[in-house]
């Protein structure tokens, strides 16, 4: 078929990932094989390919969702902020270099438009259908020139759209039409309709808008998927965990009991890969929070440094907000901590950074027997070995290289007392290990917590890919869909100018 659709939205997160993936379940149930791409993603939640490519991790998702394997063609330039100003460009899953948002706007963006579309075409010659995510909304008029995500590949490869709009946050209508009017004709011309997400309460309330939509601007609206709760797929970035469906804030208190485990997880500054917690929360009797002040350390029986793409300035923030003293407290007295990447990085006793803060020389938490010196190439690995008596896999993202000087070995990295340290991300989501490792929290903790015995986190996950298979299905025109993708943007939609009607 070869043939492509582009999911845009009126804003980031409206639900393009979530639509983009429910519509590659959608498909490959139908047997039709297909693959998600994303031209350009901006996350600091990212994946490791099997071919050593760094990727964002809603690709990754997406293509479980579709039944392949994710690869560098699928999301081919990462951009992964380090300050308000500027991001690393990573470029086919490797960093390429640092650059501010006016230099990568003002010029180096256009250049990449060959490379991306090369991409898209070599997935279109392979599989039936690609659908493709756009990024923050297509009417970002001030970027349209250096577009590689959304219209900019849609124009080049002649992709319908399909603009998706979050109604829970109110005024969608008005957004599908201010979308669409933004555009000029050329781009005008490819949107070939919408779909309204997470609606809640009688759809037939909504019905005479969809018309008066529909008159306004020509377009059929697609689908009108209802609020779901608790997805729990990888996104871009945020704080959303759990695949049994919780969000929780700091200033939500966790129930109390000695049957559950309460983990509470520092929010430093320009959190990677938050979703490494996600395995812990979909345990049952698990409680995940992410937390910002020492007093939320107090009643946790595990703490959970994450990692970071700002090492040094992550160290600064726990030392500046009191978490720092925090954490050495809960090490002496014997309390559980976990350092993920950047965060055992900074339990360390000293790092040598003249690459990612270059703030040279700076003394770390001396927790753990660890020293940490910043290379220029960037480690990216998919890691498998043995801990806790259990098989586990993970994946590797870092700058940092650990000399460990002693303590217990523990996944490349190591353990002291009950505090752990490790490079490896996504180790909790080796079932038998994340059980073993739990089983040492509880005991630590005094908790008499056990873990279940048949939590299986890849058969969560699967389960809430079949659920986005299944908004589409029952919620969305599936035919009028398969007609876009087989054949196409439809003709002879109407322009809609500036300031109409």
């Amino acid at each position: 078929m070869g043939g492509g659709l582009l999911i845009a939205g009126t804003t980031s997160d409206a639900g393009k990932s979530v639509v983009t993936a429910g519509i590659c379940r959608w498909l490959v149930r139908r047997g039709v094989k297909v693959a998600p791409f994303k031209g350009q993603n901006m996350s600091l939640n990212s994946f490791v390919t099997r071919e050593g490519a760094e990727i964002g991790r809603a690709q990754a998702m997406q293509a479980q969702a579709a039944r392949v394997e994710p690869t560098a063609l699928m999301n081919p330039v990462l951009l992964k902020p380090g300050s308000d100003r500027s991001s690393q460009v990573v470029l086919m899953g490797r960093p390429v270099g640092e650059m501010s948002a006016r230099g990568y706007h003002g010029g180096r963006q256009r250049t990449l438009l060959e490379p991306v579309l090369d991409c898209l075409a070599e997935l279109r010659g392979t599989y039936d259908a690609v659908i493709c995510e756009g990024a923050g909304s297509p009417a970002e008029i001030n970027l349209r020139r250096t577009d590689i995500v959304n219209m900019g590949i849609a124009r080049a490869a002649r992709l319908p759209v399909v603009v998706v709009g979050d109604i829970d946050r109110g005024g969608v209508f008005a957004s599908f039409f201010g979308t669409t009017a933004l555009l000029g004709p050329e781009d005008q011309a490819l949107v070939a309709g919408y779909i309204v997400n997470k609606f809640r309460g009688d759809v037939t309330l909504l019905e005479p808008g969809i018309e008066m939509l529909r008159g306004l601007t020509g377009r059929h609206t697609y689908g009108i998927l209802p609020y779901a709760h608790g997805l729990g797929i990888d996104e871009e970035d945020g704080l959303r965990v759990s695949l049994r469906g919780a969000v929780r804030e700091s200033v939500v208190a966790p129930p109390v009991g000695e049957d559950v485990l309460r983990v509470a997880v520092c929010a430093v500054p320009l959190m990677s890969n938050f979703t490494d917690v996600d395995a812990l929360a979909a345990e049952p009797g698990v409680v995940v929070r992410f937390v910002d002040r020492p007093e939320e350390l107090t009643d946790a029986d595990l703490v959970v440094v994450p990692g970071t793409r700002g090492t040094v300035r992550a160290l600064e923030w726990l030392r500046e907000r009191g978490l720092a003293a925090e954490l050495a407290r809960r090490a002496a007295e014997g309390r559980p901590v976990l350092g993920i990447c950047g965060g055992f990085q900074l339990l360390g006793e000293h790092i040598e950074d003249e690459v990612e803060s270059k703030a040279g020389s700076v003394a770390a938490l001396g927790l753990l027997p660890v020293r940490v010196r910043f290379a220029a190439e960037k480690t990216l690995a998919r890691p498998v070995g043995e801990a806790l008596g259990e098989s586990v896999e993970g994946y590797e993202i870092h700058h940092g290289v650990a000399e460990v000087l002693g303590g217990q070995s523990f996944l490349d990295g190591c353990r002291v007392g009950a505090v752990w340290g490790t490079h490896w991300h996504g180790s909790l989501e080796s079932d038998g290990f994340r059980r073993r490792f739990l089983e040492q929290v509880a005991r630590a903790a005094g908790r008499r917590f056990v873990p279940a015995p048949d939590t299986s986190f890849g058969a969560l996950r699967e389960e809430q890919l079949d659920r986005l298979g299944d908004l589409i299905e029952e919620h969305a025109d599936t035919d009028a869909l398969l007609r876009l993708i087989e054949q196409g943007p439809p003709a002879g939609l109407p322009f809609i100018p500036p300031g109409a009607p």
